[in-house]
């Protein structure tokens, strides 16, 4: 038998370095769907937190048109002209030094909008007088709805949440 060198003995087989790799591979693949899950839970999340903060400051103005603090044309439902005008503050009708109403401090984005464009465009709009199951723009936004494609992991399309 001859003797095992100091030099033989500090190195690894190619078959154990294949062995560890082939490891290394089960577990990524485990990790990867898992990943991807918590990418898409997060983004669900962050779609519910957005559609809620818009339907409250919608809420929020309607109510306030209701109460007299903003001006509304005869003519008009009561709900903003535009969603930017949650942002921009309406012109407060109490006050003579001309203040305004802001009503959220930034407008969110729809988190599963593709990049570019305004926060107000990655939304889809529903007017006062469209019909839930057919959402239109048109004078006034009563409510904002997701243009994602594809169904949450509730099984709903985001297009309804």
């Amino acid at each position: 038998m001859t003797p095992i060198t100091a030099a033989a003995r500090r190195g690894f087989s190619l078959v154990e370095l294949l062995v560890v790799i082939a490891i290394m591979a089960v577990l990524a693949s485990i990790g990867m769907p898992l990943a991807e899950l918590a990418q898409q839970r997060t983004r669900e999340e962050d779609l519910r937190r957005s559609l809620r903060e818009i339907r409250t400051a919608l809420d929020a103005y309607k109510r306030l048109v209701d109460q007299g603090k903003i001006q509304r044309a005869a003519d008009a439902s009561g709900y903003p002209p535009r969603l930017e005008v949650l942002e921009e503050g309406a012109p407060d009708a109490t006050s003579p030094q001309g203040t305004r109403v802001y009503l959220l401090r930034k407008l969110p984005r729809d988190p599963f909008a593709p990049p570019g464009g305004s926060a107000a465009e990655s939304w889809g709009l529903r007017s006062y007088v469209s019909p839930p199951d057919d959402p239109r723009p048109g004078k006034d936004v009563f409510d904002v709805y997701s243009l994602a494609p594809g169904a949450g992991l509730n099984g709903v399309p985001y297009r309804d949440w």
